[in-house]
């Protein structure tokens, strides 16, 4: 197949990097979109656009999930079955479909039409349960959502009516993050600027850099992709006067089942991100930034990229930013389907055209990072509070958090709640507050049983621990962690043998394979509690699985395979008796079952 037709789009698309490799991914995704997958020859045309052997390529290709190497249906369907939407039925959601189709996971008709495909997490939790066709995302599945998404799914992309948008349950009118998610199609400058933004850049770019991040430092404004690491000593480390180019990455890789936040930022306030990452690279003096957009969030890069451009025709990006002398280029760059990318050094491998595999530390990426320059990787929520702190003070942001973490964040509630949505509150809410008050409390006729309070990775909360404030150090003083304000709420009919299956399951899908401990220790988890739930396990199995994850701790390049550690250790600790129970009564659950079993 020629590719003739795609070489101005190639040379455009390479010129946007320091060094052509970086465009790899972005040259594979060219020609996905183009004939639908990447043959071996488009490998080869890709080699040779970004100077790399075809092997290099392959192996990038063979590392991430949304490549196809093969030709895949004119629709593609994909089914979340994560724990937060196996929790509300995913389970009968995947069943229905493969009968439907007669096909599973994995497959297509065979009439070429629909190709079925089962993703771990699409990070639309509070919809769930919850599905993608082509790029767009769809449900929450109820019997009359699916029978018309499988119906839209047999229907020529170029003509089928839009699918009805998911209408979820949004804060609108939170004092920092969310005041313009009242806007689904998105707030676009002149809104933007009419409602004071650029004002805190503008202020920024007349301050020393100095000045800047000791603002940002005195606001106490921590890390809120999951570390919760102080933003402005971490813009500290960056060496003064460098001699390398220094870059700014935004993580906008968010994978993290039970976390759904940074999507609506990028969705619908597109420009708070872009004014946070202007006054970042100000005060780090970095004047090459990058948005790395996970793979699935097709609208949510294609909104940043718009507003990218025009910030650019405004001014407030490119050269002489507002006659200041600063300059600024930003670039979309969109991952293809890796969870471990969400960690700043997988990102910046991948970033730069390899496997997303972790790198050792030290070197931190503020000394060695993008290139082996200095980098500074952030969150889209942290970087998009930094507009507010610059604008109204640090004091403000400091009132309105406690005196341990500044300002609010965004809470992802999913689960067996009333009302899953995305919240904005103070950090110094509680749990129970989150539940009882956004979440509107337990569905009718339950009672909550256990609180995974921040993403799939934190440790299981019983319904006793539920008063305490949801800042980082409070919730890991109640031996759990905020992480990335993903809260995933369960009532009393969930089996906590599934859940933990359904995690395991996930990590074991998830882990780079290039730590022995985590490529072997994720897979042993899984294999053991698969034979659980087949109704073969043992009680020996119980301690094994302890045993296996107290051994992965602390043992590998980056924290993943502690964060596969961590539920196994404190859903057995917390939940024994159910495990044991499980197990002697001899009960299983079939693949085809429903998401939750009596407990």
């Amino acid at each position: 197949m020629s590719l003739e037709h795609l070489e101005a789009k190639a040379r455009e698309t390479v010129a946007l990097y320091e060094f052509p490799k970086a465009a790899t991914l972005p040259l594979l995704w060219l020609v996905q979109e183009d004939q639908g997958y990447v043959s071996l020859e488009s490998e080869a045309w890709v080699a040779e656009h970004v100077g790399v052997r075809k092997t290099e390529v392959r192996e990038v290709v063979s590392f991430y999930t949304m490549f196809h190497t093969q030709p895949v249906g004119r629709r593609e369907l994909k089914i979340c079955t994560s724990l937060p939407c196996l929790m509300r039925g995913a389970g009968e959601v995947m069943q229905t479909v493969k009968d439907h189709y007669g096909i599973s996971p994995g497959e297509t008709t065979e009439d070429g039409l629909v190709t079925l495909t089962e993703v771990e997490c699409l990070c639309a939790c509070e919809m769930s349960p919850m599905g993608q066709l082509d790029e767009d995302f769809v449900g929450p599945f109820d019997p009359e959502t699916l029978e018309a998404t499988m119906r839209a799914a047999e229907e020529d992309p170029k003509s089928a009516q839009p699918l009805p948008e998911p209408d979820p349950y949004i804060t609108s009118d939170g004092p920092i993050l969310s005041k313009h998610f009242d806007a689904p199609g998105g707030t676009w400058i002149e809104d933007y600027i009419a409602d004071g933004g650029y004002e805190a850049a503008k202020k920024a770019l007349g301050m020393s850099r100095e000045d800047v991040i000791e603002e940002v430092l005195n606001a106490n404004l921590r890390g809120l992709g999951g570390a919760g690491f102080p933003a402005g000593r971490k813009w500290s480390f960056i060496p003064k006067n460098s001699e390398k180019p220094v870059y700014l990455v935004a993580n906008a890789d968010e994978g993290e089942p039970g976390t759904f936040k940074d999507r609506y930022l990028m969705e619908r306030d597109p420009h708070a991100l872009l004014e946070g990452m202007l006054i970042a690279a100000h005060a780090i003096g970095s004047n090459k930034g990058y948005i790395y957009v996970r793979g699935e969030y097709f609208r949510p890069a294609k909104r940043m990229q718009r507003a990218i451009e025009e910030a650019k025709a405004a001014g407030w990006l490119g050269k002489n930013i507002q006659g200041t002398g600063f300059d600024l280029d930003i670039v979309v760059h969109r991952g293809a389907g890796a969870y471990i990318c969400g960690e700043e050094t997988a990102l910046l491998s991948s970033l730069e055209g390899g496997k997303g595999q972790p790198r050792l530390k030290p070197p931190f990426p503020a000394i060695s990072g993008l290139f082996s320059c200095p980098t500074i990787v952030n969150n889209v929520e942290t970087l998009s509070c930094v507009p507010f702190i610059l604008k109204n003070g640090a004091e403000k942001f400091v009132e309105i958090g406690n005196e341990k973490q500044g300002g609010t964040r965004l809470f992802c509630v999913s689960g067996h709640v009333k009302r899953p949505g995305v919240y904005e509150a103070p950090v110094s809410i509680t749990l129970r507050e989150l539940i009882e008050g956004f979440g509107q409390g337990m569905r009718e006729g339950s009672k909550l049983k256990a609180i995974v309070p921040g993403g799939i990775s934190a440790r299981v909360l019983t319904a006793k621990e539920i008063d305490v404030e949801m800042d980082f150090d409070s919730i890991m003083k109640a031996g759990s962690m905020a992480g990335s304000g993903g809260v995933m709420v369960m009532d009393d009919s969930t089996c906590m043998v599934e859940a933990l299956a359904s995690a395991s399951r996930f990590y074991a899908h998830e882990s780079c394979g290039q730590c022995s401990p985590c490529r072997e220790g994720t897979g042993w988890v899984h294999r053991i509690l698969t034979r659980i739930m087949a109704g073969e396990g043992t009680l020996q199995d119980i301690d094994d699985l302890v045993s296996i994850a107290t051994d992965m701790e602390g043992k590998t390049i980056c924290v993943f395979a502690d964060a596969a550690a961590w539920p196994v250790q404190s859903y057995i600790a917390k939940f024994r008796s159910e495990f044991e129970e499980f197990i002697t009564s001899g009960r299983k659950i079939e693949k085809e079952e429903a998401a939750s079993c009596p407990s």
